[in-house]
């Protein structure tokens, strides 16, 4: 019980595995969150040195995130908010659940979840809190519009509560990944996409690294992993949003519909 406590979601692969390995090998217990079964093995991969708790939850339904964080038994001193989903496609073309269960997992449950946790660590005085953007949080998301949205929201919303917790102990972070190889692509239904395709995606451990590192320096915000992500995020803080709105639009179509 001497021990810290991280709490994690999305944990069972990609970024939030990779953190939650990190979070282990420095010492944290842990409470890894996802809505696959598979959780239960990553906390079983993690529990030799210290404890993990797997949590199979749907943080899309407001009920589900109120169950995890009664589960949180003292003042987390890391979170990191990292389960997202998203599609690509016309806006027109999917049925509206879709779209919706983007914004009840990417942006509804995170500002549930942050509501509850950081309240916590409010009242400790102290904590850290690592918030999964994008760097498409820049771009308008011509055919992937409700991820790039979600994205942008995060990034606000992460930038904001890191001016709010300036000087009280707490320090909220943003990591920003380019693409990277996870399975957020299957899930998306993107991998005929050029995108999807793209051959050099970045490391997701690597890319949990730069983001675990910036959140223990207490950065507002991190651009990760690979010096091609790097420009790319740069890139698109200069160029005029028509010309991102299509950038997005290519990179997104599935190679059947050109």
């Amino acid at each position: 019980m001497g021990r810290p406590l991280a709490v994690v979601t999305g944990a069972s692969s990609g970024i939030g595995l990779e953190l939650s390995r990190l979070f282990a090998a420095d010492g944290y217990d842990l409470i890894v969150v996802a809505d696959e079964p598979r959780i239960h093995d990553v906390a079983d991969e993690l529990s030799s040195a210290v404890t993990v708790q797997p949590l199979q939850a749907d943080l899309r339904l407001p009920e589900e995130v109120e169950r995890v964080h009664a589960a949180i038994d003292r003042a987390p001193m890391a979170v990191a908010f990292n389960a997202g989903i998203g599609r690509a496609g016309r806006f027109v073309d999917d049925d509206v659940t879709a779209d919706l269960d983007i914004v009840d997992l990417n942006v509804r449950s995170t500002v549930h979840l942050a509501k509850l946790v950081l309240r916590d660590m409010a009242a400790a005085g102290a904590g850290r809190a690592l918030f999964t953007s994008s760097i498409v949080a820049t771009m308008p998301g011509s055919h992937q519009t409700m991820y790039n949205a979600s994205k942008s929201f995060i990034q606000s919303f992460a930038t904001g509560l890191h001016d709010e917790f300036h000087g009280t102990g707490i320090t909220v972070t943003a990591l920003m990944p380019g693409a990277t190889d996870t399975e957020f692509f299957r899930r998306a239904s993107m991998l005929d996409t050029p995108l999807g395709r793209l051959p050099f995606k970045d490391d997701p451990a690597k890319t949990a690294k730069q983001g675990y590192d910036a959140l223990m320096r207490g950065d507002r915000k991190i651009v990760a992993s690979s010096l091609f992500s790097k420009l790319v995020g740069a890139t698109a803080t200069v160029l005029p949003d028509s010309a991102k709105a299509l950038a997005n639009r290519l990179i997104v179509t599935p190679f059947g519909d050109r």
